[in-house]
């Protein structure tokens, strides 16, 4: 996928050290529920993803580089909602290093353009540390809609989240 400034490609291992680099940063891991992010444990989930067709089950892994000079910029991502016909969750993440320049909303967009056009996705669906107000920010251009607010605690640890969705027709979807 191309948008005007960016290119969407699937990751590939070489991507790995790139993409733990930012992932590690605290800013950036306090928001994420990755267990590990280690450029070895990176490497061997890219392999992993790269035997999945967008729309299997599990997560399949988009880089994001910029058109001019192809820097990776940050990743997407997509899963199929389990037990859900027609949604796909997506996640998202930039690095600090090119966040406030729009690349997120940009490649979200093109991202849920190719859910619903290429995939024929009914809902697309995000989640997010409630905290996380420039996620949310990219969700709420992208046409998503608040749908949800939840409490979640788990291992002696309290989560405020929310989720986001948006319908093929632009409608909220509940």
């Amino acid at each position: 996928m191309e948008t005007d400034r960016l290119v969407l490609r699937r990751s590939v291992p070489g991507d790995a050290e790139a993409i733990s680099a930012y992932r590690s940063l605290p800013d950036v891991r306090r928001f994420q529920g990755w267990e590990r992010t280690d450029p070895d444990t990176l490497r061997a989930e890219i392999d992993l993803m790269s035997h999945r067709t967008p729309g299997d089950r599990g997560w399949v892994q988009l880089s994001v580089l910029e058109r001019d000079g192809g820097r990776l910029v940050g990743d997407v991502g997509m899963s199929p909602a389990e037990g859900e016909p027609g949604v796909m969750k997506i996640g998202y993440t930039v690095d600090p290093a090119f966040q406030g320049r729009g690349y997120a909303t940009e490649a979200v967009a093109a991202l849920v353009r190719y859910l619903f056009d290429g995939l024929g996705v009914e809902i697309v669906r995000m989640y997010a540390d409630a905290d996380n107000i420039a996620s949310i920010r990219v969700a709420e251009k992208v046409g998503m809609r608040l749908e949800e607010r939840f409490h979640r605690t788990s291992d002696d640890e309290s989560w405020e989240g929310v989720r986001y969705e948006v319908a093929r027709d632009g409608a909220a979807s509940s």
